[in-house]
Formats: structure tokens, sequence, C-alpha cells
């Protein structure tokens, strides 16, 4: 049993189930024994290997849309080139790098920003970007960012935002909690708060009984408050995760331990958990909020930036090993079997901005 399992045991014994949020909270950034807040969860020494960490390429073509978007917003003087949930900071050195090629007088110009609020993360990051010669800033919000027009983008950052779920018990959808069984051992509940059947999607009144519902708030939060800088400010986002493009019915709340599915009361602190994101709720979060959003997969949006183009000039110089290994990368990064269908790509600007995108039929 973890240090944090016997807390959070002891805290329902006290007061109570708490709700599937909560424990996502608690085992992900609880400050003394959160996930997030004890170890470098990254890479093949960690629990799981993000895009930036797979390729060079990931970054690369993340860099040339951000360039072009601010291309495309009129070429802003001041303006703010960030990362939310800038995880080893890999991301944002391939980025940085790129960008210094591309025109060098931008990224001097540029505020550079990464929004963390691990301090071990942050740790890790200063490392990673040591060597850049950019000067950083680092934010605990996006509130605290520069007034100024903001071109961010976020990997693998809303699956770790917190998610509440709701179970169908009769005609009913009750909250799922996190509470004790006769043994003591946590165990899924259901609590007596309901959801507002609008909030529900089409295909809730069919669904079986014991069917899961995942509504989170917190991170369509997040993305109006992206949004509601973009707007006043200008500027365009770029976010990519794991998710579906319409919403459902379905559990997909999940533990990775050591590059392993496990069971999500198990180890609570020691794990990763996540859930897929709601794509179609993001890009609510953004129109509401006057911008202008796109939506296609992540194999549709590499591939329309160039990733087959990218892939082949560095195999030109690469012998037949490193041209294999490039071959995979290209497949895991954008195949249908791999990242490519999986995860999706949403990209936000105010209304009216040419920003790059692929056109999805």
């Amino acid at each position: 049993m973890t240090a944090l399992k016997t807390r959070i045991a002891g805290l329902i014994a006290a007061s109570g189930p708490i709700s599937v949020a909560d424990y996502m909270a608690l085992c992900l950034f609880d400050p003394a024994d959160g996930y997030y807040t004890t170890r470098e969860p990254f890479g093949a020494e960690g629990d799981f290997t993000t895009a930036p960490e797979v390729s060079q390429m990931f970054g690369e073509l993340v860099a040339v849309w951000l360039y072009a978007a601010w291309q495309a917003s009129g070429r802003p003087a001041g303006a703010t080139l960030a990362e939310i949930g800038p995880g080893r900071g890999t991301l944002m050195k391939d980025v940085l790098r790129v960008l210094a090629k591309l025109d060098a007088a931008f990224v001097a110009d540029a505020s550079i920003a990464l929004v963390e609020t691990s301090p071990g993360l942050r740790e890790v990051q200063e490392q990673t970007l040591a060597d850049n010669g950019i000067r950083i800033e680092w934010h605990d919000t996006v509130s605290t960012l520069p007034d100024a027009p903001l071109f961010i983008v976020g990997n693998e950052l809303f699956d770790a935002i917190p998610t509440r779920q709701f179970a169908k018990i009769g005609a009913a959808w009750h909250e799922r909690a996190v509470g004790l069984n006769d043994a003591g051992e946590l165990a899924f509940v259901a609590g007596p708060a309901t959801i507002e059947p609008s909030l529900l999607p089409a295909d809730a009144a069919t669904a079986a009984d014991g069917a899961i519902f995942e509504f989170a708030p917190a991170r369509s939060g997040t993305m109006e408050a992206i949004s509601e800088h973009i707007a006043a400010s200008g500027g365009a986002g770029l976010f990519l995760d794991y998710g579906h493009l319409e919403p459902g019915i379905g559990d997909t709340l999940q533990a990775l331990r050591k590059h392993q599915y496990d069971d999500v009361l198990a180890y609570p602190g020691e794990a990763d958990l996540t859930s897929h994101v709601d794509f179609a709720a993001l890009a609510m979060a953004a129109r509401t909020n006057g911008l202008d959003t796109h939506l296609a997969t992540q194999g549709e949006f590499l591939l329309a930036m160039g990733l087959l183009e990218r892939a082949g000039k560095l195999g030109a110089n690469a012998d037949a090993a490193g041209r294999e290994k490039i071959s995979g990368e290209v497949e895991r990064l954008a195949g249908p079997d791999a990242m490519g269908t999986l995860f999706k790509v949403l990209a936000v600007a105010p209304r009216g901005t040419r920003i790059p995108f692929p056109t999805v039929s």
C-alpha cells in the first residue's frame, strides 16, 4: 500500500467517498505524494513516452505550425510563445531550435514561457533548456502570462486534468465515487449526486445500466482561460492529446505504470491516471469565447505539415539502421494503429485567421 493510498483510505473512512475527479487530483498533484510532484514520469525510464520523446520531427513540425500561425496573425511584435504542461521540456527545446533557424529575430523578440505547476518538473525543464541561451519564464497558470499575443501549444495536457464520472443506475446518472469496500480497500461506489440531463450525449438514453459518462468541466475551464487570452490579445493555440472528436458513453479512466496498464485504484501516487479527452467539449469552450476551431487526427495534421518530407530529408543522410528508425518513428507518430488515429489535434485562433491546418473530409 502506498503512503498516499493509506491517506486516501483514511480520508474516506473519516468523511465518506470522494469523487473520481478528487481522487485523480490527489493521485496526480498531492503536494507530498502526488505522481507529478514526486517523480519524472517520461521516457523509457519512466511510465510513458510522449510524442516529443518519440522523435525530433514532432517538435520540428509543431515549430513550423507556430511560426506559420504567427505569420497568419500579422507577425505581431512582442508575442508570447508558450507551452502548457511541458513535460521534460523536450518539445520546447525542439521548437526553439527550429524557430531560431527560421527567424532568429522572432525568437529574440518573443517572451518564452512554460506553464508548469510541478517544482520537480520545472527543474527538469530548466536542465533540458539550459544550453539554448534563451530566457524562459515559468508560470503556474495561464492567467499570469504577459498581456500580449499568445502562441501556445499543449501536448498531452488535458488527459491529466481530472474528470468526473457518472454511472447509469436505472433512469438516473449518479456520480461515480471512490469509497471503501467491506475489507477496507478502495472501491468504486455510486454517489448521490446526479448530472443535468442536458449535459449528456445523445446516446445516453439507450446506454446500458452501469454505463459510464465522463464529464470534465476543469478541462473546459482551462481551454476557456486560454481562449479568453487569445480572444483579448490575439494569437493561436495548438493542442494534441488522445481522445475522441465527438462526445459519447464509455469508461476511459486508466492507470499507466512502468509502461503497462494497471488497476486505477491500486497505486495512488505511483501510477499516471488519465482519461480520453472530449475534443468537442474543448472546441465548444473555444468557440464560446469567439475563436475559430479546427479538428483533425494527429496523423492527418503531421502529414499535412510535412512529416514524410522531413523524414525523407533526415533519412537521406542516415544509414540503413537510421532510415529504419526514422520510418518507425513516422509510423508511431502518424500510423493508424499507433498515435496517428488515437491522438487528435485542436487548433484555435481568432475568427478569420487563416492558420495552417489540414482540410478534413
